[in-house]
């Protein structure tokens, strides 16, 4: 079997990076091509994505894979979940709003107000996340003047392709997909004053988008179809875990944690909505039946104002081995309290929410940010294991959580369960994947795709301890 190539754009609320995926008999690697920065910028009206820098930074990236790997076969782009973009005969009306702005929280109120969450957990299956698209669609001004809205993934591959679609994992964090057939509610829609008419098809991972626009594909080197993927991130990390038994739960922990099962139906009780479970959509109509818990995004906000107090960098993992050798118990803090969503001095926010308790070193701070993070692990685990019946054997811990040793011992600890870490780029990997199906250079079931990845991408196992 030949080796096959293709590129994978991964976009995460923190970085972003283009890489080179090859795959054949046996063989699944990435290549890194570009790595860029990605964040929030303030600006009048708001917190907003730096949206013309990030398309640069694709587009560029995607030149120099091209020049690498001249026999790259298509593109796929992954993404975070929720933000978006309006357009107006195809030109962008204005930078997309950052998820964590806080106009969405007068969402919240507006929404409610119309339709109660009773009524929208039964419609969309969806956990109630301040920041979900519905919400920001509610208070956004400009909706009005739209004629098309593109989640971010959706956004740069019409930039590079010049098709308007809505892929469907994705779309299904809008809130105004129903949870039953995955089809866009315009009934909801409409009685929130968000017209119908701007939401575009809907197509599923595996899709051939379009192809380059001719300049583009002048200024990356080649002619090339764009592929839609599980274009949330989580969808693609999800087709990338190498699940050891059905029972087996995953966490993809990155800026957040996505703690849950895979399931083929949705389970919309009262139980799950008081345990603000969700039903995203995963690929080939899988439900990523989960909890969103705050990840990491709590030690590199951390990480951040200490440095900015220094005026000098932090060697993460030294201060990780530090925060290993702490003895003695460690005080924990509500992982997911509302106070720590926000950007800013995460070290005071999280003394506060400590109280007494708040230790005086850094290694010490950071040992009790990667507990209580660990215990929000094990918390939603749990409850996963109760609302869905399911006796949980293991968990597979993927993404940039599986290199931080301390985090998945404590997660075996408080769990219980056998932790197995890895692949660190389970997105870029499960990108690689859907596009490789659809080209037919892998196989078609999904849990083929994953026993690749098992064999190429041996975890690491954590045992828990006591």
């Amino acid at each position: 079997m030949s080796i096959r190539a293709v590129a994978a754009v991964d976009l995460g609320a923190t970085s972003g990076r283009v890489m080179i995926g090859r795959i054949g008999e046996g063989r699944l690697e990435l290549e890194l091509v570009s790595r860029f920065p990605n964040g929030p910028v303030e600006r009048e009206d708001g917190l907003h994505w730096d949206f013309g820098a990030l398309y640069e930074h694709v587009v560029a990236g995607l030149a120099e894979a091209v020049r690498r790997e001249p026999e790259i076969e298509s593109i796929g782009i992954d993404s975070w979940a929720v933000d978006y973009g309006l357009l107006r005969g195809g030109e962008l009306l204005a930078e997309p709003f950052h998820y964590r702005d806080a106009r969405s929280e007068r969402g919240v109120a507006e929404v409610h107000a119309i339709v109660p969450f009773t009524e929208l957990y039964q419609r969309n299956g969806l956990q109630f996340l301040p920041f979900n698209t519905l919400y920001q669609y509610r208070v956004d001004g400009r909706i009005a003047d739209a004629d098309t809205t593109l989640l971010i993934p959706d956004l740069i591959a019409f930039l590079l392709t010049g098709t308007p679609v809505a892929e469907r994992t994705n779309a299904s964090t809008t809130g105004l997909l129903r949870v039953h057939d995955s089809a866009w509610d315009t009934v909801l829609a409409e009685r929130l004053g968000i017209p119908s008419g701007i939401l575009p098809a809907l197509v599923d991972p595996g899709t051939v988008i379009g192809s380059l626009r001719p300049e583009l594909a002048e200024r990356i080197g080649k002619e090339l179809p764009v592929i839609a993927v599980g274009s949330h991130d989580t969808a693609s990390a999800v087709v990338a875990v190498p699940l050891s038994s059905p029972d087996s739960a995953y966490i993809s922990c990155g800026t957040w944690g996505l703690v849950g099962l895979e399931l083929a139906d949705p389970r919309v009780t009262d139980a799950a909505r008081e345990a603000n479970f969700t039903h995203e959509l995963g690929v080939d109509g899988r439900f990523r039946f989960l909890h969103n818990v705050t990840g990491l995004w709590l030690l590199s906000e951390s990480v951040r104002a200490w440095e900015a107090e220094d005026g000098a960098s932090i060697d993460l993992p030294e201060l990780l081995a530090e925060a290993s050798a702490v003895r003695g118990e460690i005080p924990l803090f509500d992982a997911n309290d509302p106070s720590l969503s926000a950007p800013g001095d995460m070290p005071a926010r999280i003394a506060a929410l400590l109280g007494d308790d708040a230790p005086a070193s850094r290694a010490a701070f950071a040992r009790s940010i990667v507990e209580s993070i660990a215990a929000a692990f094990a918390d939603a685990v749990q409850t996963a294991s109760a609302l869905s019946g399911r006796e949980i054997d293991s968990i597979h811990l993927v993404g940039g959580g599986s290199l931080n040793r301390l985090l998945c011992q404590a997660t075996a600890d408080r769990t219980g369960l056998p932790v197995l870490a890895g692949p660190v780029e389970a997105t870029a990997l499960g990108n690689v994947l859907v596009q490789a199906r659809a080209l037919g250079a892998a196989p078609a079931p999904l849990e083929e795709l994953r026993a690749l990845v098992a064999a190429t991408h041996e975890p690491v196992r954590y045992t828990p301890r006591h």
